[in-house]
This record gives C-alpha cells, structure tokens and sequence, in this order.
C-alpha cells in the first residue's frame, strides 16, 4: 500500500498519526480564502513530486495524477513487485477520482481571461481528464493490462476495489493496482460547497472542525491525497511468496435515487450496499468487527448512515466499533474511500481501531460507538469500509484477516 494525505506522506505515517488522533486540517494555503465563510482545509504538506517522477513527467501531470503515480509507485515497493515485459499485460490500474483535474481547469479559466487563448495550456485537456491518474501510472511504469477509471464522487476510492476484484476474478489480470486519488482545493469548487452550505466554517479552530457523530457539527473539510493497494489474486500472491495484509471479501453497490447531494435519509440504499458486501464476502453482520465508516460530519450524513448501519446490522449495530478518519483527513472525496480500505486493513493487521476524533457531545440520533477520540485496542477480524457519493453513489467493501 502508498498513501499520500494530510496526515502523512506514506501510509505507515498516516497510520500512526491516524491512532494518534492527529488532524491534518488548517488554513488554506494554495489560494487567498480570506473572502470565504471557510477558510481552512486539509492539505498534503511538503509533497514533492520529483521523489517518485523526474521532473518532465511531473509538469505534465495535474496534482491530482502526481499524488497517484507517488501513492502506486510506494504500494509496489511495499508489494516488492516489480512490473517487467512477462507481467506488464497481466497488471492493471483502477484509480478512480471525484473531480480529477479541477486545478487545471480552473488555471485554465484564469490563463484564458486574463492573458487570451494563445497562453492556455496546450496540456489542459489531457491534464484535467479524470482517467489521467489511473493512465499515468500506467505510463510511469509499463502497466498494460486493463486501465480503468470510475468518477464516483465521493464513492470512487470504494469503487476502485469492487472493480479491480472483478477484474482479478475474470481473470483479466493477476495483480491491480487499485486505489482513489483527488486534488481540488481551488477557488471556485470551495466557493461552490461553501454556497451549498456543505463546509465547515469553524475557521478559528480548524483541528476541531471536523467533527463526525457530534451533535454540534456543522460540515465537511475539504481535503486532498491518495491512496494506492496492491490487490492480487491468491494464487499470483502464493506463487511470489507475498506478503499478505488482508483479504478482499467482497464489495456492494447500490444507489440512493434521491437527490444530487444529500443522502437519503432513510438510509435504505446504503444498507442495502452494506448487506450486498457482505453476502457477496460469505459473512454475517455479527461477524464485523469495525466499520470505517464514511462519516463526514454533515449533519445529514451522520445520521443518515448510522440508520443504514442498524438496519444492515440489526442489534449487532450497538456491538460493532465506528470511527471516521475524516475527522483527521477532512474528506477527500473520490480518495476518501482508498484511504478508508488502507485504515480498514491496517486496523485487521494491528488490531487497532483508530478513533473519531472531535467527538464531544454525542447526537441523540448517532447513538453508536463511534470510537471517541482516543484509538481502542481490539481484535479486530473482519472490516468494513463505506463510501457514500454525491448522486447517490454507494459502495462498501468488506476486508477480512488473511487465514491460510
């Protein structure tokens, strides 16, 4: 695995700062937010592209794509695969994305009105294109199997590993690279969320602004990174002598046909994705252990999931352990979910259970255990890991404890 966040820029950085319980929000830097109601995100800090990439591929890559090919090349190096002539047609690529290029559209715009249509980038186009992360990785490093990209909004890192699990079982490919990655803290989209009222302004304390399950909260922070898995079949995994996290059990898919942003209060859809995974992994609910739940601290969405938890559940509902990385990460849209599977993985492996940090005055109606604040100790055998879109996207997939 490779992950590049607000919280670190390697996935066992981000782990260990995720069971601390440290947050990666704080003003934004990449423009002058003085005019918005929010002014505060969570940022990768102190990425520099020319430690994964020379640097003429790294001008021609958006953010977005730069955060990709990092997170892929570091999930090879933790695989110890390397990609050659006899595998590169049996590896694939499934890094999805929420937005993709917005910052090369939005400079695009800029250079456009400002200076006129000869000083817009010849590469704009193909730099902003949703498909270019998944593609550049492909490029960076000889991949030539399948290449596939899904624009799931806020469900797409969860959608990358249902996909690249039905590539494996078709057998279109021995190993996937399989992952979310977003970059889109610009002007116009952070004016365009703060107008829908669907951002955190507490602005003066920005560590304490994300605060899923609580009573008193009042938005999500926009945030940005990546991150990468290596999924391979067990049989390639077995033949290598791989080192084994977790396995991938199963995933679901179901949509919400309610509304554009918000969910659907019922929850139904996205119990229904949760009871899909898990039937589609062989388990029960009362065999979850954790959920790493997508949480982004809008009041909508809090309430909304914890109803479609109890019923995908039942009564184990008030037994299983709930956290919300967002509360540390902000939420980084089609990433949210990559870095939710990493968590999910993580926790099996060390049997911790991160907490959700933020959480001060518990909702009546988020009445669960949502891991407050400080990270749990536990046995933890069997994960899951829910990602929710806009549009009424839902996916969730299931990891379990590798048994041989």
């Amino acid at each position: 695995m490779g992950a590049i966040t607000p919280i670190g820029l390697t996935a066992a950085e981000f782990w260990q700062n995720l069971v601390k319980g440290i947050s990666g929000v704080g003003p934004i830097t990449q423009f002058d937010a003085t005019a918005f109601p929010c002014r505060i995100a969570a940022e990768v800090k102190g990425f520099e592209p020319t430690q994964y990439m020379d640097a003429k591929a790294a001008r021609r890559m958006s953010r977005f794509a730069q955060f990709a090919v990092a997170a892929a090349k570091m999930a090879l190096e933790d695989a110890g695969l390397r990609v050659d002539e006899q595998s590169a047609e049996t590896t694939g690529v499934v890094i999805n994305t929420g937005g993709g290029g917005m910052a090369d559209m939005s400079a695009g715009t800029e250079a456009l009105l400002t200076k006129g249509p000869d000083r817009v980038s010849p590469l704009m186009v193909p730099s902003l294109a949703p498909n270019m992360a998944s593609c550049q990785v492909s490029i960076q490093f000889g991949i030539r199997g399948p290449v596939i990209t899904s624009t799931a909004a806020c469900a797409a890192g969860i959608y990358a590993f249902i996909e690249a699990q039905w590539l494996l079982e078709r057998g279109e490919a021995e190993v996937v690279l399989a992952g979310g990655t977003e970059a889109g803290i610009v002007p116009a989209a952070i004016a365009s969320l703060c107008n829908a009222r669907a951002l955190s302004t507490r602005n003066e304390e920005p560590e304490r602004a994300c605060r899923p399950f609580d009573l008193h909260r009042d938005g999500f922070v926009f945030g940005e990174g990546a991150g990468v898995l290596v999924l391979e079949s067990y049989e390639h995994a077995q033949a290598r002598g791989a080192g084994i996290y977790a396995e991938l059990a199963g995933g679901g898919l179901s949509a919400d046909a309610y509304h554009i942003t918000a969910p659907d209060p019922s929850g139904r859809s996205a119990a229904q994705a949760m009871c899909k995974a898990l039937r589609n992994a062989g388990l029960a609910p009362e065999e979850v252990d954790y959920i790493c739940a997508h949480g982004t601290g809008t009041p909508l969405n809090d309430s909304s999931e914890t109803r479609s938890i109890k019923q995908a559940l039942g009564e184990h509902a008030y037994r299983v352990a709930i956290s919300s990385p967002k509360s540390m990460l902000g939420h980084l849209l089609g990433a949210a979910g990559a870095l939710s599977a990493i968590a999910s993985v993580l926790a099996i492996k060390e049997n911790i259970l991160p907490p959700t940090i933020n959480l001060e005055t518990p909702d009546p109606e988020c009445d669960l255990d949502y891991v407050p604040n400080v990270a749990r100790k536990a046995p933890v055998r069997v994960a899951m890991a829910n990602g929710f879109g806009f549009g009424g996207q839902n996916g969730v997939a299931v990891f379990k404890e590798w048994r041989p």
